[in-house]
């Protein structure tokens, strides 16, 4: 399938999605959000995990303002076009990883923290930007941010608008981990293998317990946990896990 805004390579079960208009920094525009949406409900089938990045200095700088459809109808395009794409992150079959690698500011930042897993260059920052011209912020961020940073620091960040860089946001937990420039991509490639290679379906059972986690009171918990454990139980990646685990040698998981 051919795109205008991304790009799509896929190697060794690993699709790369990469954010690809570097003259205005990846800015979203109501094409990129259409073809990463769709990009990410239509992976190739032997996919077992997405990593989704930017081209040039930049992540995402967000919002486009200047797209023909910027402050026509904000209500309409964050529900109808912002909504499906972060759902489309969320709820990906398999593990996505943020590789962000360089500045990711607004809606950018935001869609680069829906990911499971965010690693960023040293030199990347993340920045809450919306205050600087009257909004709020918006694509996920009042509820992902301060879910992983706490109210007192989500709230600075977003009436400050001041840059988080990459180390400080890991030292906060906001994001997995910052790494060195030059080590970039080949911790990139060695995150995304491990996730291709692991056990996919407990990865995103993974998924679902934390994310069900914050409305659950513990005896909630705790039965969500009793149920999809029992379902792992059930799966050859667990079969392979404990035959490896006995045999001392390295499993070979399939993602069943």
């Amino acid at each position: 399938m051919t795109y205008q805004t991304i790009t799509v390579g896929q190697q060794d079960g690993i699709t790369q999605i990469t954010l690809n208009r570097p003259e205005v920094m990846n800015a979203l525009n109501r094409a990129m959000r259409a073809e990463l949406t769709q990009a990410l409900g239509a992976l190739p089938d032997d996919t077992r995990c997405v990593v989704l990045t930017g081209n040039g200095r930049a992540f995402c700088s967000g919002q486009d303002l200047g797209d023909a459809t910027a402050g026509l109808d904000v209500e309409r395009i964050l529900r109808e076009e912002y909504e499906p794409m972060l759902a489309a992150i969320t709820g990906a079959p398999v593990p996505v990883i943020a590789a962000v690698n360089g500045i990711a500011a607004g809606a950018g930042a935001n869609l680069a923290l829906a990911a499971d897993v965010v690693i960023a260059t040293e030199s990347a920052v993340f920045v809450q930007a919306f205050s600087k011209i009257g909004l709020i912020p918006d694509a996920g961020g009042t509820y992902i941010i301060p879910r992983n940073v706490g109210t007192a620091r989500a709230m600075g960040m977003m009436l400050f608008a001041d840059p988080v860089p990459a180390r400080q946001a890991a030292d906060w937990g906001m994001i997995w981990e910052a790494v060195p420039d030059a080590e970039f991509l080949d911790r990139i490639r060695g995150r995304a293998a491990a996730l291709a290679n692991g056990p996919t379906r407990s990865f995103l059972a993974i998924r679902r317990a934390l994310a069900e986690s914050a409305a659950n009171d513990m005896p909630a918990q705790l039965a969500l946990e009793a149920k999809l454990q029992a379902e792992m139980a059930r799966t050859a990646d667990f079969a392979e896990g404990v035959a490896a685990f006995m045999q001392k040698r390295s499993a070979k998981f399939t993602g069943r």
